[in-house]
């Protein structure tokens, strides 16, 4: 008969979610590998048997969150309408981001800096971006976007709008009554439509 894995996906994901939840209330300094044992209902050996140390968790934190992420954004699938696409990838960008707000905050918010710095993190962040360049490239090809535009900047103009609004959503620091969920998306189709009509030097 095979052998039980004591330490297993399942308990590792446990251990995930349950870190990000602290880091996301308390931030990193707060995370004791310790107490994550204990409110996990696991051994300290158990996490250094999984992780390595509390760096190890950390990076294991960005990695997962970066994978449901890119994955959330793959499955936007492409249509005949490459800028409604841009639409659709920043409106997963929220859902996900919603659904998932510890994980959010690992990877856009309070820890991001520490991970982006390395190799692996600038790679993560170009897998994350690269679905709305990739969108804005097949908009351009399809004569809805100019193609003296620079792709990677009409991309960067809708992730840093989403970005900006789901952080105060997040936060609660959006504007007390307004329909943050309708304002966002008529906040996209805006960007989309201005560069639409944007000229080469990205002006009307």
């Amino acid at each position: 008969m095979a052998r039980l894995k004591t330490h297993d996906e399942a308990l590792r994901l446990r251990l995930i979610n349950r870190a990000a939840a602290t880091v996301f209330d308390r931030g990193t300094a707060a995370l004791s590998l310790r107490q994550l044992a204990a409110d996990v209902k696991t051994s300290t050996s158990a996490v250094y048997s999984l992780f390595g140390n509390k760096a190890g968790l950390l990076a294991s934190l960005y990695q997962e969150a970066a994978r449901l992420f890119v994955a959330r954004l793959a499955a936007v699938s492409s249509t005949g309408d490459p800028a409604n696409d841009v639409i659709r990838l920043g409106v997963a960008y929220r859902e996900y981001a919603l659904a998932n707000p510890h994980l959010y905050a690992i990877l856009f918010l309070e820890s991001a800096a520490q991970f982006e710095s390395t190799e692996e993190g600038q790679r993560q962040i170009v897998e994350m971006y690269q679905p709305l360049v990739d969108a804005v490239r097949r908009g351009q090809r399809a004569g809805q976007f100019t193609t003296e535009l620079d792709p990677e900047v009409v991309a960067l103009s809708c992730w840093a709008a989403a970005h900006g609004l789901v952080s105060l959503e997040l936060t609660g620091n959006q504007p007390p009554g307004l329909p943050i969920g309708e304002s966002y998306e008529r906040t996209l189709h805006a960007l989309v439509r201005g560069w639409r009509g944007a000229g080469p030097a990205g002006q009307p």
